[in-house]
């Protein structure tokens, strides 16, 4: 299986960027996909995380800001990103998994499956 994540760039503050992460190839849906991040010099922290038909989760810093969605068809997850600040600069990685819906969505163990990681840098 391999995800390849595109939309990253560099936009200043306030501005809006979309991500999308497409996974391809293996057999079986994807039930579990998600956004992770991480800044220069730290963790990777989880973004959000959607199921196959389940309700979406965001971490407290991008709730209202960031909207997580799926093309189940494509085996496809996007990452609306709006009123971006500085601090959301990172490089931003998807995930994928199997696994139905789990209480550890944002742990990164959970996720067999990764994207290269696609950069976003929001200047001030």
């Amino acid at each position: 299986v391999q995800l390849q994540a595109s939309g990253g760039g560099l936009v200043q503050a306030g501005g809006s960027l979309r991500l999308s992460c497409a996974a391809s190839g293996g057999r079986g849906t994807m039930h579990s996909m998600a956004w992770f991040r991480q800044p220069p010099g730290k963790e990777r922290d989880f973004v959000s995380f959607r199921s196959w038909r389940g309700t979406p989760y965001y971490s407290d810093s991008v709730k209202g800001r960031f909207t997580i969605s799926r093309d189940n068809a494509k085996n496809t997850v996007y990452l609306q990103m709006n009123s971006l600040k500085p601090e959301d600069t990172a490089v931003y990685y998807c995930a994928a998994d199997r696994t139905p819906f789990t209480s550890s969505y944002s742990d990164p163990k959970m996720y067999d499956y990764w994207g290269q990681g696609t950069q976003v840098t929001v200047s001030s």
